[in-house]
């Protein structure tokens, strides 16, 4: 794939994320952190080569200090069968290749290893993107790619089986966070290093009249009582094992060995026509 038919152009991402704000901008991450930790405690199996896979290493690497950290470069910085645990931590909704990255992190994992992600999903700054579509197709008569397109749980999940994970798990959490104003959550996109890095992203100046006509369309849409901007935050989580014997398997269909109603003791009847 060339850099002209990316979606996502890597300089500006990194760009955006050298300008991050550590002190405002890992609530997000603070709670990705919490959940997989969650995850983790239920799943009776301890894990010794640890792989975090991020483009902010900070809030990971004080959760999981004996972890390794890489980048989410294209091509990651993994061999194989070499962990027991990769952690995909906020940054598969910045990839090209999505697909491309869970199966590398797929054959980078020892038989019964643990896949686990977290990215943003679709309902994701929803809101923001609507406001912004509807102001500047009333303000400049056109639209601009402003709000970076994620995906749904179901397309997110069926990457799992593309990948030949066993036993693949997709769901979500959603966060919604007041802001007091548009300003004040561009700051809060800008400290945490998300505002927009698409390749087809505007280039040029964008007149304030636009800003100021998707506030007053974002207050009228999606305030809440207290007439403060909502902003969903969405949080896809993928969890995924390395094929391995071990595990259990679905039986073959027709290789029952006792019925329904014999197994819950009560009586069969046929139904009418």
């Amino acid at each position: 794939m060339t850099g002209q038919n990316q979606l996502i152009d890597r300089k500006a991402l990194l760009q955006n994320r050298a300008r991050r704000v550590t002190q405002q901008g890992t609530f997000l991450h603070d709670l990705a952190i919490a959940d997989v930790q969650d995850r983790l405690m239920i799943v009776n199996k301890s894990f010794k080569d640890v792989v975090i896979v991020t483009g902010w290493s900070d809030p990971w690497a004080t959760a999981f200090p004996e972890a390794r950290m890489i980048q989410d470069s294209d091509i990651l910085d993994l061999s194989v069968q070499s962990c027991d645990l990769i952690i995909h931590a906020l940054a598969l909704h910045y990839a090209n290749d999505p697909v491309g990255q869970i199966i590398q992190c797929a054959r980078s994992l020892r038989p019964d290893g643990l896949f686990i992600a977290v990215c943003f999903g679709g309902q994701t700054l929803q809101e923001l993107r609507s406001s912004l579509a509807t102001a500047e197709s009333q303000v400049t008569r056109g639209i601009s790619p402003r709000v970076l397109p994620m995906a749904d749980l179901r397309d997110l999940g069926a990457l799992l089986q593309r990948a030949n994970l066993a036993l693949p798990v997709a769901d979500s959490a959603t966060q919604n966070v007041a802001y007091p104003n548009l300003h004040a959550l561009m700051n809060d996109l800008r400290a945490m290093g998300e505002t927009n890095p698409m390749t087809d992203r505007l280039r040029r100046f964008t007149p304030r009249s636009l800003f100021q006509r998707a506030e007053a369309i974002y207050k009228a849409e999606f305030a809440n009582s207290d007439e403060q901007l909502v902003a969903t935050f969405e949080q896809i989580f993928l969890t995924g094992w390395a094929p391995d014997e071990s595990q259990q398997k679905p039986l073959r269909p027709g290789s029952a060995k006792m019925r329904l109603a014999d197994a819950l003791g009560v009586a069969e009847h046929n139904l009418k026509d």
